[in-house]
């Protein structure tokens, strides 16, 4: 059984991490930690058999753990990876690895001098769809993919959201994710990875364009266009500022694939997934984008036996992360007052 402790007990680790943990078998669910007391006290009453901390200190020392989820804000991820890899214990961490890729270095280098396991928490590799893509490609079922067009256009629950008082109030959510680096290098790090793990040839080259709907340093509508080796192009455009201040918001969300040979599509909004070449439509099984209990089943395995699968390591994040931060930047010189 590999045993589990959770730093950041946000609404990633809500919805997403802890639920799969406590479903997947040869894992378990062992501590919790968040300095909010009140985010630790919820989860805790919905996770029992957790221990919850809120001093730093005694969730290391006080737990008997495997590995630990790095699910706080980003600002604090080397901070955590450096104290997880003090203890000698392995590492989950939710995207961006870190803040600067210097930082992001330091961890995989700290963690491999411990002999440790670093691990990037790119869970829409182990989507059904995904996995079902890169079998596809591999398969040459669409022939040599030349293009592909990856988009995710949505309002991150809006720009502005009720406080408890039931005032309205900035979404600070969303605020913070954009100081972090906006769309790109906040969601976008999730496309870029898909796209490496879909296609063969890395990337050799990439640039990034810019819209500004509100006034923040990071474009919070953005085109990230990169060059693979093998000759293949992607695509992809990310937003936070689609329908963000709509009553009634909607979302877009897509995978199109390109090759000599057919086309692949996904589309969230239905679970639609096609594949079409010269013999015809084949309409195949849907699923969610990302799977958080895919990811959870391969570290199951992977702790053990050392037998990665299809996780992604701290040099996938690295590489996500270098790649949307550089491009965002690049729209960011570029910008026109």
């Amino acid at each position: 059984m590999v045993r589990i402790g959770v730093m950041g007990c946000g609404v990633v680790s809500d919805y997403g991490h802890l639920p799969a943990i406590n479903d997947t078998p040869g894992v378990e669910l062992v501590s919790l930690f968040d300095p909010d007391p009140t985010r630790v006290r919820t989860l805790g009453e919905r996770y029992p058999q957790a221990a919850r901390f809120t001093d730093v200190r005694s969730f290391f020392e006080d737990s008997v753990m495997d590995v630990v989820l790095v699910a706080s804000p980003a600002p604090t991820h080397l901070a955590n990876v450096k104290l997880a890899a003090e203890h000698g214990l392995h590492v989950l961490c939710e995207k961006p690895l870190a803040m600067t890729e210097e930082d992001a270095e330091d961890m995989v280098a700290l963690m491999k001098a411990r002999g440790l396991m670093l691990f990037s928490g790119f869970c829409y590799r182990f989507s059904p769809v995904s996995l079902r893509i890169k079998q596809l490609v591999a398969s040459g079922a669409i022939g040599e993919v030349r293009s592909l067009r990856l988009v995710y256009l949505w309002n991150l629950d809006g720009k502005y959201t009720p406080g408890p008082d039931g005032k309205w109030g900035v979404n600070l959510r969303r605020h913070d994710r954009m100081l972090e680096g906006g769309p790109m290098v906040d969601c976008g790090v999730h496309q870029i990875d898909l796209a490496r793990f879909w296609v063969p040839g890395e990337v050799v080259r990439y640039d990034g364009i810019g819209a500004w709907v509100e006034e923040y340093e990071a474009p919070d509508h953005m085109y990230l266009h990169m060059d693979h080796a093998g000759g293949a192009h992607t695509m992809v455009e990310m937003s936070f500022s689609y329908c963000a201040t709509s009553r009634d918001p909607i979302n877009t969300f897509r995978y199109e694939l390109i090759g000599t040979g057919g086309l692949i599509t996904y589309d969230r909004h239905g679970w639609r997934m096609e594949l079409r070449h010269g013999q015809g439509t084949e309409y195949l099984p849907g699923a969610s984008e990302k799977s958080f209990r895919g990811m959870y089943e391969a570290l199951a395995v992977a702790i053990p036996s050392g037998n990665l699968g299809h996780l992604p390591t701290g040099e996938d994040g690295i590489t996500a992360t270098r790649i949307a931060r550089a491009a965002t930047n690049k729209a960011i010189a570029r910008r026109l007052s």
